[in-house]
């Protein structure tokens, strides 16, 4: 059977057009050329694994929009997914079949030769992947929520599992495995399932989980499992150690509520530094808007940040690919390199790096009289180092967790936690510490990383540590901007984990990650602290175990110690500066 050729919205669309990778699987295409003129067209190609109909319009605008742009658009269906052959197995295949898609592409009859990349999630993974092993008509690509870490801000942040994320992720890709192997009613059964997930997430030891070891449909979500370190497994993929391989100009775009938000930070930073070439260098832009990780809106959960949230992703990647694909002179280079979306204030900034020049570290010190658990307890921010005083105590039962409301996760509203909360019902829980400023006189914008210094003890072998940010307002609505965990064992490394002794106080630094807010006068700023952050990341059993490989037995109930005093000066690190 021949191509078909279809017209959609000012362009000319062949379904199934069909390359060849190096090991011979052939990959499947669909292809979008300008309803009008003659070319020859830069190429833009889309490769993600969520069918190439599609083409991740959870959030861009359809292929046919940018072919109407003068730009022929192929979008790919990954190695094993949908109408394309082979096996599918996650990041195994990206580098190799994405430097030949481009290759390909290039060579696509009324081409310039000329070739550009878009996607986000799994789709900005799969550029920079290609772009590692630079393809000769690569010029530019357009990664958008990803990372350059697999482990690391992606199936693990502090040694914990992403479980929220990873759990609804593979069972999402393991509908397209049921399809291809005609199980249509345990397709049925997936789909179901991710939207009573809140029945699932208890599931232990998790390593069995049924609905994914059923017809062995997605066997690399428990690869993941028994890859509880970065070892070898992980660090065969990461991004990081391929900078500079990489010389290529890029256009990063990141959402402040985004589970890959610090990665695309790092991807930015990164690349800024090690790229493999001048060039490449000296042309990363980058924009951090307010959003989560589809769709991008102005609404995000209960909150309406207003018009300049919405978004204008696809009118500025054709800036970007104007620029560099066709040549036009259009000032986006001359526009200042960073803009993000400063929450608070909602609303749009420009500088010239990231974070800001004027961004400096201040120190808030955490204080109590030995009661700041909950709202109701006595916990303190301010700027003055502690004098003597008692620690806070809280108990962590991993059989109830503290739930996750809102945050970073990823990727279905509804069913993940994402996005802005109010935290008033986790912070009336007594096993969360919540330590609050003064009512501010001056703004204080944030603008950069959330770190926090944690002097704590607690009598089981292993536990984790959890911090929340939050802008608590003038009514009392307390707004998560940012959060962080750390599993304690992993403490001085990633790779090497070492489990805890009963009672000795361990200085513990903590990851918040990163955020752009305006704390506005009269606001407060907040630091929560607690032990569980769920299903936002698996609960740890405390047993110093794989917590995912662990059952209800395993359980152990932790009593942890927070001090606060002269010789343990724990504290939150904000970089910003006062808006006067």
């Amino acid at each position: 059977m021949g191509i078909v050729e279809e017209k959609i919205a000012g362009s000319i669309v062949e379904r199934d057009v069909m390359s060849e990778m190096r090991d011979g699987t052939m990959l499947a295409a669909d292809v979008y050329r300008p309803a009008e003129g003659d070319g020859p067209w830069p190429v833009l190609v889309i490769r993600q694994p969520y069918d190439k109909a599609h083409a991740e319009t959870f959030s861009y605008a359809h292929p046919s929009w940018y072919a109407s742009r003068g730009y022929i658009v192929v979008s790919q269906d990954i190695r094993g997914r949908w109408a394309s052959g082979g096996e599918f197995s996650p990041f195994r295949h990206e580098a190799e079949d994405g430097y030949d898609t481009v290759e390909w592409a290039a060579a696509l009859p009324g081409s310039s030769g000329k070739v550009g990349m878009y996607g986000f999630s799994y789709g900005g993974l799969t550029q920079m992947m290609a772009a590692s092993l630079g393809p000769p008509h690569l010029t530019c690509i357009c990664p958008a929520f990803c990372t350059p870490q697999l482990y690391e801000g992606w199936a693990y942040n502090g040694g914990a599992f992403a479980l929220s994320f990873n759990l609804t992720w593979a069972l999402y890709l393991a509908t397209g495995t049921a399809r291809r192997k005609g199980l249509s009613g345990y397709e049925a059964t997936l789909w179901k399932s991710i939207q009573s997930m809140h029945d699932w997430w208890q599931w232990l030891p998790m390593e069995s989980f049924p609905l994914l070891r059923a017809h062995d449909l997605a066997p690399y979500f428990f690869e993941w499992i028994d890859h509880p370190s970065y070892d070898a497994y992980w660090q065969r993929w990461s991004i990081e150690r391929m900078y500079p391989r990489i010389t290529v100009p890029a256009l990063h775009i990141g959402g402040w509520y985004d589970i890959f938000r610090d990665g695309d930070l790092r991807l930015y930073e990164g690349l800024r530094a090690q790229a493999g070439s001048g060039m490449a260098r000296e042309n990363q832009k980058l924009v951090m808007g307010p959003w989560y990780h589809n769709p991008w809106n102005r609404v995000l959960g209960p909150c309406d940040l207003g018009e300049a949230a919405a978004s204008r992703v696809d009118d500025l990647q054709v800036e970007w690919f104007d620029y560099w694909l066709k040549g036009i002179l259009n000032g986006i280079m001359e526009e200042p390199r960073v803009r993000y979306f400063m929450l608070g204030e909602n609303r749009w900034r420009d500088d010239a790096s990231w974070p800001p020049a004027k961004a400096q570290p201040v120190t808030f010190f955490l204080h109590s009289r030995g009661r700041a658990n909950s709202l109701s307890g006595d916990g303190a921010l301010t700027l003055e180092l502690p004098g003597d005083e008692m620690p806070d105590v809280y108990v962590y039962n991993p059989r109830d967790p503290i739930p996750s409301l809102g945050g970073q996760s990823c990727c279905i509203p509804g069913v993940n936690p994402m996005g802005p909360f109010d935290q008033r019902v986790v912070e009336a829980i007594n096993q969360v510490l919540v330590y609050t400023t003064h009512s501010l006189e001056i703004p204080f914008c944030i603008a950069g990383s959330v770190s926090v210094r944690l002097f704590a003890a607690t009598d089981v072998p292993d536990t984790d540590f959890c911090v929340k940010l939050v802008d608590v307002f003038p009514d009392g609505r307390a707004i998560n901007l940012t959060s962080g965990i750390l599993r304690a064992k992993f403490r001085d490394s990633l790779e090497h984990p070492h489990l805890l002794s009963q009672g000795t106080v361990y200085d513990l630094r903590i990851d918040g990650g990163s955020t752009a807010a305006n704390i506005r006068k009269g606001h407060r700023i907040r630091l929560e602290v607690t032990s569980s952050n769920y299903p936002c990341w698996d609960r740890n059993t405390n047993s110093g175990n794989n917590p995912m490989k662990d059952t209800y037995a395993d359980i152990r109930v932790a009593t942890t110690q927070v001090f606060h005093d002269r010789t343990h000066p724990s504290c939150m690190v904000l970089y910003g500066w006062e808006e006067r």
